[in-house]
Parts: C-alpha cells; sequence; structure tokens
C-alpha cells in the first residue's frame, strides 16, 4: 500500500505547517477584507511589507497585526521596496526589534521599478550578511540553478524563484528551470511572484515545488474571499497530484478499459 504522504506539512527553519500555501497582506480594500482574505486561504504564513505596512511602527494607525494576529499566524517580514542590501538588512532588523526577536523573514531586493526583478548580486550580499546576524532567511530569486544553489550555500532555509513578473499574472512561464531548482535543492522550493489563477498553483505543485507564496492573484480578484479558496484548494490538489505521479506523455492512445476478457 502506497503510504500517504499528503498531510506531512511544510517544515522551513525546523518548524512544520499545515498549508504550503503562504499568502501576501497588502493591495486589499481595507484590514477586514485582508482578514477574510487569510482565513479563507488557510494558510499559516502571512507575509508583511515592512517599509508599506505598519505593524507598530505608528502607534497611532491601525495595525495589520490586529486583522493577522501573530498568536494566529507566522508573519513574514519582508523587504519588498528595497533595492540594495543595505536597505534590506536595515528593514528586516527593524522587523525583529518590531516583532520581540523574530527570526524568519522573507528577503526580496529588487532591481528596479519597472521589472520588480531581483537584483541578484545585492540579494546575494544581503543574504550572506542576515544569515550570519542569525536570520532564517527565505529568498526571492531568478529562476537561475545556479543563482538558487549559491543562495542555498549561504544558509537560505527557502528558495523563491519566480514565476514570471511580480503582480503580472502570467503563470509559470519556464517550468525546466523550475525542475532544475527543485531537482538539486536541499532546502524548501516556493513559487514566488507572477501566479494568476488558481491553475498556475497547481501546476506549481505538480512540478514538485514545495510551496506557493502569492499576494494580487488573490487580492487583485474581482472576489478575492472565493479567490483564496481556489488557490487554498489548487495547492492541496497540486500537491496530491504530484505525490500520485502522473501517467507519462505518449503520442499514442491507450484504451481505458482492459483488452483481456473482452466478450467477442
Amino acid at each position: 500500500m502506497t503510504q500517504d504522504t499528503s498531510n506531512e506539512g511544510l517544515t522551513i527553519a525546523g518548524k512544520t505547517y499545515r498549508s504550503r500555501l503562504l499568502v501576501g497582506s497588502g493591495k486589499y480594500r481595507d484590514l477586514e477584507q485582508t482578514r477574510l482574505a487569510t482565513e479563507a486561504s488557510g494558510a499559516d504564513i502571512i507575509t508583511v511589507a515592512i517599509r508599506r505596512v505598519n505593524i507598530g511602527q505608528d502607534p497611532n494607525a491601525p495595525s495589520l497585526l490586529d486583522a493577522v494576529p501573530p498568536t494566529k499566524y507566522t508573519i513574514l517580514p519582508n523587504t519588498a521596496g528595497c533595492y540594495n542590501a543595505k536597505d534590506a538588512v536595515y528593514t528586516l532588523q527593524l522587523a525583529r526589534e518590531l516583532l520581540g526577536g523574530h527570526k524568519l523573514v522573507k528577503l526580496e531586493v529588487l532591481g528596479d521599478e519597472k521589472t520588480l526583478f531581483p537584483n541578484m548580486p545585492e540579494t546575494l550580499k544581503a543574504a550572506e550578511t542576515l544569515v550570519k546576524d542569525g536570520f532564517d532567511v527565505m529568498v526571492y530569486c531568478s529562476d537561475d540553478p545556479i543563482q538558487a544553489r549559491m543562495l542555498e550555500e549561504i544558509g537560505c532555509v527557502a528558495v523563491m524563484p519566480l514565476a514570471s513578473l511580480i503582480g503580472s499574472g502570467m503563470g509559470i512561464l519556464n517550468p525546466w528551470n523550475l525542475k532544475l531548482i527543485i531537482e538539486q535543492a536541499k532546502v524548501p522550493v516556493l513559487v514566488d511572484a507572477g501566479v494568476g489563477t488558481a491553475s498556475d498553483a497547481a501546476i506549481a505543485m505538480e512540478l514538485g515545488c514545495d510551496g506557493v507564496l502569492m499576494n494580487t492573484a488573490i487580492a487583485g480578484a474581482k472576489d478575492p474571499i472565493r479567490m483564496a479558496r481556489a488557490m487554498k484548494l489548487a495547492v492541496e490538489a497540486g500537491r496530491e497530484a504530484y505525490l500520485a505521479g502522473r501517467i507519462p506523455k505518449k503520442f499514442a492512445a491507450s484504451p481505458s478499459s482492459p483488452m483481456e476478457g473482452r466478450a467477442t
């Protein structure tokens, strides 16, 4: 009998999470919609852009942590909006202070405002500094297997190659590079950026990704709460399909019913 490993969870930096879907907290209409969509997604890890969202920096403004409390979710501070290693490191050090010594972070260092493509030299530099400073670094990166391996060798706890440009909704444009990264990695590989709909998330999981992170695909949908539920189901279905093992593609028909014992 095949062992059922569908519910084994996602382990990052020694901690296991039930959900393999990670969601962002930006772009929603208000904090109430953020709360409802996050609950519908079933996610355990919620990313927070420290440079853009109040989690205590302004005591006089509403805090995101009221909608997604750290008692219920693992908050994943990220460096969205940083374009060099120095700013990224400072931002996550600030997050550690605001969150009482929190170690798990998401690093992203962007190359320019038009593409939001990762600046890999600065990303590598920031990753090395943060790992030495005791952070558990999950890192947004290009879908380059060599760069992904370098980040893992530095000590990052997860690599997060983009499927396509942030917020583009274009889906997975280069599944072959993703497969190369997955095959070599000894840490979790999560698709980050570019997911547009549920089928994109399912494909990422069918390829063997350990998880998927998204924000715009849910928050930008006509009905974010329903889309959050769809993404939850898609990630679960994709994982089940990956574990089940798909049939090989071939250029020939194959009858679905057995040929032996036919009535003549």
